[in-house]
């Protein structure tokens, strides 16, 4: 059975430092690209990055580039997303969730309906 499970969300003050982990079981994940989203409390599912089956192309929202970076090991089933410079505007529920194809959209906003299967999500808040 196909699982993704987000981990690594929790509560920082503004300027820090967070690792989300995606743990991925039951299906060839070295196969699918991943992606992250995330969803703010009465806001729509957002697009964060996504990156491709072998870890060669990634893809980045505006609003986190220069500031998160996605990474994906293979071997582990696992894909990771480094958020640095946390802002409160981060504040929402993180969702990994893998990629219909081996390859992300080359163009931003990532859509949710290139993705078949979601996580349950991880809380990640930002606050002083």
């Amino acid at each position: 059975q196909l699982q993704l499970v987000e981990s690594g969300g929790g509560l920082v003050q503004p300027g820090g430092s967070l690792r989300l982990s995606c743990a991925a079981s039951g299906f060839t994940f070295s196969y699918y690209a991943i992606g992250w989203f995330r969803q703010a409390p009465g806001k729509e599912r957002e697009g964060v990055s996504c990156i491709s089956s072998a870890g060669g192309s990634t893809v980045y929202a505006d609003s986190v580039k220069s500031r998160f970076t996605i990474s994906r090991d293979n071997a582990k089933n696992t894909v990771y997303l480094q958020m640095n410079s946390l802002k409160p505007e981060d504040t929402a529920v993180y969702y990994c969730a893998a990629n219909k194809f081996y390859y992300c959209s080359g163009s931003v906003p990532l859509l949710t309906s290139d993705f078949g299967s979601w996580g349950q999500g991880t809380q990640v808040t930002i606050s002083s």
